[in-house]
């Protein structure tokens, strides 16, 4: 492993993980930012980041980056960082066909003394079973010895321009004692909040998925208590603020969860444990509470409807959001899709409008299109699925046609008095 000072950083894969880190190190050593889409490393060449998450002004002061689609260019790298992809396939397997794709694109540059370092979200033990091997096979190096491996987990939020990539605690690993003080040193240059050093790459990767399955564990819980007071007649909301009185009450909110962490690194720990021979229910039942949120939000409106005397083939509903958190154009696992082709089975019409995501990648990616703007009409249901700020100040309770119309919202954000249906 070479000294700091002679360091020069591969960042293979550059979305809303490897970007930002390309970035901050691009202000301290030579860092080459690779990427298999020209589109992108053309747009981020100009200095135009479509997930908004980093400035032309930033990319600038990044002196020592350059981008490119060329892997042949990163052969005088010393240092490697994966920040590939690792979504689930649609049996909610684990897909590592981009993390085992660039271990091999990386294996064929890999050079004695290099070191190999994955922020992609795994289950544990992936890096050194799945991937060292590769690594091996297309080097033709053996681990440990002339090449080294280290784990880092991203904590990227897209849209958070408060806690942003330096000032968030970073997870460190290695696959020896020296290669993790490397790598730990390495981080903590760029690092303003500190980093701490896992006792073993498997401790790292198990950390990151946790984090995550945590959260969507609580969420899963009031989404839960949602439908148990929804057929009670009680607000969840009232109720949670009541209990929220509480010093040591977690006051999570209901809702829609999707997004690259929370919706899909929880089936990367249920397949690992399930490999080995034990199913963790608690985990999977969370996973299949949340996954039926959408679902539930589009029966929820077609009853009111129906209750209110309209025609369901006859209505139209607009959707108001479709990115899978507020205000960012982030639309990866966004469960807005399971509203809107659940209210289009029943043969409804559906509009979809949202000021943050791109119409050609919802088209793309989902086949969804979106509205370029809110017109004239009026709606005979209105669902408020996404608390982007645009909408604060939307006239929301004007786009419905008459007193039969149904506004449900689902982030509680809209005046009450004119909310039909609050999840």
């Amino acid at each position: 492993m070479a000294p700091l000072e002679e360091v020069s950083i591969a960042v293979i894969g550059l979305g809303y993980v490897g970007l930002p880190l390309a970035v901050e190190f691009g202000k301290k050593y030579p860092v080459i930012g690779f990427d298999i889409n020209p589109e992108r490393v053309n747009q981020l060449m100009t200095g135009h980041d479509r997930t908004l998450e980093i400035s032309e002004e930033q990319i600038a002061v990044s002196r020592q980056l350059c981008f490119t689609t060329d892997i042949n260019r990163l052969r005088s790298c010393t240092v490697f960082i994966i920040t590939v992809p690792t979504p689930v396939d649609n049996f909610k397997k684990p897909d590592l066909s981009y993390l085992l794709k660039a271990s091999a694109d990386v294996g064929k540059l890999l050079k004695p003394g290099d070191t190999v370092i994955y922020e992609s979200t795994v289950y544990p033990g992936c890096t050194e079973e799945d991937c060292v091997p590769i690594l091996e096979k297309c080097s033709k190096l053996t681990y440990n010895q002339d090449f080294f491996c280290g784990y880092s987990p991203e904590r990227i939020n897209p849209g958070d321009k408060e806690q942003t990539l330096t000032r968030i605690p970073k997870i460190t690993s290695g696959s020896t004692a020296k290669a993790g003080e490397f790598i730990n040193q390495l981080y903590s240059s760029i690092i303003v909040a500190g980093t701490y050093k896992a006792p073993s790459i498997k401790v790292a990767e198990a950390a990151k998925a946790i984090e995550n399955a945590q959260r969507d564990l609580n969420i899963s819980f009031v989404n839960e208590l949602a439908l148990m007071f929804d057929r009670m007649g009680i607000d969840t909301n009232d109720v949670l603020d009541a209990a929220s009185t509480k010093w040591n009450f977690l006051k999570f909110r209901p809702g829609l969860v999707g997004g690259h962490c929370i919706g899909v690194d929880p089936y990367y720990l249920v397949h690992k444990a399930q490999s080995l021979g034990y199913y963790p229910q608690v985990i999977a039942s969370g996973r299949l509470v949340n996954d039926s949120m959408g679902v539930f939000v589009a029966k929820k409106i077609l009853k009111k409807l129906i209750a209110n005397g309209l025609q369901i083939q006859r209505s139209r509903i607009l959707v108001l959001g479709f990115t899978f958190k507020e205000n960012c154009p982030d639309t990866r696992n966004t469960k807005v899709t399971d509203i809107y082709y659940e209210l289009t089975d029943f043969g409804i019409q559906v509009d979809v409008y949202d000021p943050w995501a791109s119409p050609e990648a919802v088209k793309h990616e989902h086949g969804i299109d979106l509205l370029e703007q809110i017109g004239s009409r009026r709606y005979d249901g209105i669902i408020l699925a996404v608390a982007h700020k645009q909408f604060m100040e939307l006239d929301i309770n004007g786009l419905k046609k008459d007193e039969k119309s149904v506004l449900f919202d689902v982030k509680s954000i809209a005046d009450r008095s004119y909310v039909d249906i609050r999840l």
